[in-house]
């Protein structure tokens, strides 16, 4: 018998990458339900935005403007920030990994909390890097646990601040203890996918860190708040230096021409993201206020910052149990046993209606299990 022909192999630690597995938007059986499962913005997209998108007179056989000028110049003025220093991608996923490709390869670490959101652990195998994990605070980051587990191999530090999927937040204190206990040649990137839904009074200080630090890189995305999930388009602000290396490898024209529009668009129109935050806020208390009414059957609210909520279960009533249930009854949350969560929900804050039918479905399968 022949041998098998040779074949192309993968570098082994691609085969140790688990893929992302994004929020379910049908149930076993083929149904379109209610989704919560992927923090998408349940007012919609600004009809600012929308207009810009469809008025955008793009030619389909032109490429976009590769260096996103007008988009750039969009996002500095819009947070005080220097249009030269901001990178683009294909969502902030895309900057994540061209944070992890420009700044950590084989033997080198990358940081980050348990909790945290799963593509940090996918963009440090991407690169033969080893992703370290430091313990949480009863969900939270924790500061002190992630800098005992620095050494001089680490290279990358990843902070979601709020946390994805815990929707937890560290203050701006902390952010700066973090980064003044790192070494200058550790790369801290601060990922701030749902900054947005905080008052500007609360933000984490990260700008201010990365416009004279040489070591702080921040993330943000248009994927949440503004409603523009289904164009992918993130951003990030940090020194020229780290901004050079991570457009020596951003993939080129990585934002559509309707795509820059739409965003430019977006984030002139507060008044949509003004209404998104309070719509947001309003929920997100009294869905929590809500669980925290059924402690006496073992559920329990993470505090989020967010535009979720993660419910833990502690009785009866298993996160399993729950999801398939919810299901049943026409709503899709995240279940992430993949993520260490086997015990939670991850629950996006939809519309009223939404909201308040999880909450009643969560309160009648707690009581059915005692």
């Amino acid at each position: 018998m022949n041998a098998p022909a040779p074949a192309p192999q993968p570098k082994d630690w691609i085969m140790g990458i688990a893929p992302y597995v994004p929020g379910r938007s049908t149930t076993d059986d083929g149904r379109k339900v209610a989704k919560l499962s992927s923090n998408e913005n349940p007012l919609g997209t600004s009809a600012k935005a929308v207009t810009a998108f469809d008025a955008a007179n793009v030619s389909l056989s032109r490429y976009p403007d590769a260096s996103a000028v007008d988009l750039r110049a969009a996002i500095g003025a819009q947070y005080g920030l220097d249009p030269a220093r901001v990178i683009y991608g294909t969502g902030s996923d895309e900057i994540l990994h061209l944070a992890a490709g420009a700044f950590a390869g084989q033997g080198d670490e990358v940081l980050f909390v348990r909790y945290g959101f799963s593509v940090y652990e996918i963009a440090a195998r991407r690169v033969g890097a080893v992703p370290v994990i430091a313990p949480d605070r009863d969900y939270a980051t924790d500061v002190d646990a992630l800098l005992a587990l620095v050494t001089p191999r680490t290279r990358v530090v990843f902070v979601a601040n709020p946390n994805n999927p815990t929707g937890t937040y560290s203050p701006r204190e902390e952010i700066a203890r973090l980064h003044a206990a790192l070494p200058a040649d550790v790369l801290l990137v601060v990922d701030q996918a749902y900054a947005e839904y905080l008052d500007v009074t609360e933000l984490d200080g990260a700008f201010e860190l990365a416009m004279t630090a040489s070591n702080v890189l921040v993330t943000r995305t248009f994927s949440k708040i503004y409603g523009l999930a289904a164009e992918r388009i993130g951003w990030g602000y940090a020194s020229a230096a780290i901004v050079d290396a991570l457009h020596r490898i951003r993939a080129p024209f990585n934002v559509t021409a309707a795509g820059q529009n739409a965003a430019i668009a977006a984030l002139a129109d507060s008044d949509f993201v003004d209404l998104s935050r309070a719509h947001n806020a309003q929920w997100l208390a009294w869905f929590t206020d809500q669980v925290g009414a059924m402690g006496n059957f073992g559920l329990r609210a993470i505090p989020s910052r967010a535009n979720f909520l993660l419910v833990i279960f502690e009785g009866k009533l298993t996160a399993e149990n729950a999801y398939k249930g919810l299901m049943d009854r026409g709503y899709i949350v995240r279940w992430l046993p993949g993520q260490g969560l086997g015990q939670g929900l991850r629950i996006t804050i939809g519309t009223e209606a939404e909201i308040r039918g999880v909450a009643t479905a969560l309160r009648a399968m707690a009581e059915a299990a005692g």
